[in-house]
């Protein structure tokens, strides 16, 4: 006797399966929320001295103190200047390398191997090489944080450029488009929306060296106030640095996105079909 066909069960979890915006809300939420009661937990649990690993209400009201009573706001500019120039000096420098290694493989075959070694090299080890060509000031800071991001945007510029549909560039050169219209006007401009994206996650990267950038001979930015705190053993006014440059790179993210959402409505309604 043959059994009717048994329906599959419902999964929660399925692989690729769209989620909602309200869906991502609620998941992010609740991601913090275990984080902060766990970090709380750890805090108040006696596993450490309380002054060496503070709970996040206390980080909270050191943050609170230094925008009030110290003038945090000034060393947040401070830092938020010098991670926008060495970035926007660096993008400028990397998108049109980038963009022509990846239209054109001969382009690619003279740089690559001068591109390629500087992707491993760290920047931090030119700390001293900067100090000794452009001295301690904000040059030698924004120098370091240019270094730190500007090869792998050249690199994953090239490889971005390098997904644009061939067909794309045919069909503008049938219909008698010149090496030039074809590369900003078909290439440039089919690889926008991923370079967005670059830009977004390269700016995270830059943030992540900042605090080396202004540990060295540095009077103002969260890394100088992180050391000053680090001098006299104020550990919720260091996580209060650490928290405060979470806060900004969350804040850049979300602009970027907001940018790829109002620039790139297409790339929205192509991904809500996947």
């Amino acid at each position: 006797m043959l059994r009717p066909p048994t329906r599959p069960k419902a999964v929660r979890i399925a692989f690729q399966r769209p989620v909602s915006v309200t869906q991502r809300v609620l998941l992010g939420t609740a991601a913090w929320m275990v984080f902060l009661g766990l970090w709380q937990y750890a805090a108040t649990a006696d596993l450490a001295p309380q002054r060496l690993f503070p709970p996040p209400t206390q980080v909270i009201a050191a943050l609170e103190t230094l925008f009030r009573e110290q003038g945090f706001h000034a060393d947040v500019l401070a830092s938020l200047r010098r991670v926008g120039i060495s970035f926007l000096l660096a993008f400028a420098f990397a998108l049109p390398l980038g963009l022509l290694m990846g239209a054109f493989p001969m382009v690619a075959a003279f740089f690559n191997p001068l591109v390629s070694p500087f992707r491993y090299l760290p920047a931090p080890a030119f700390i001293p090489l900067l100090l000794m060509w452009l001295g301690a000031g904000d040059t030698q800071k924004i120098a370091l944080l240019f270094l730190g991001v500007v090869w792998f945007l050249v690199t994953l510029i090239a490889d971005h450029v390098r997904s644009v549909r061939m067909e794309l560039i045919e069909t503008a050169l049938t219909l008698g488009a010149s090496t030039r219209q074809v590369l900003i006007g078909v290439v440039f401009r089919a690889s926008l929306p991923g370079l967005v994206d670059i830009a977004r996650q390269m700016l995270a990267v830059s943030w992540t060296y900042l605090i080396i950038a202004e540990i060295v001979a540095t009077t103002d930015g969260i890394g100088a106030m992180i050391m000053r705190a680090r001098r006299f053993v104020r550990v919720d006014e260091v996580m209060a640095g650490i928290v405060m440059i979470g806060i900004l790179g969350l804040m850049l993210d979300l602009l970027f996105r907001v940018l790829h959402w109002a620039l790139f409505p297409y790339a929205r309604q192509r991904s809500r079909k996947l």
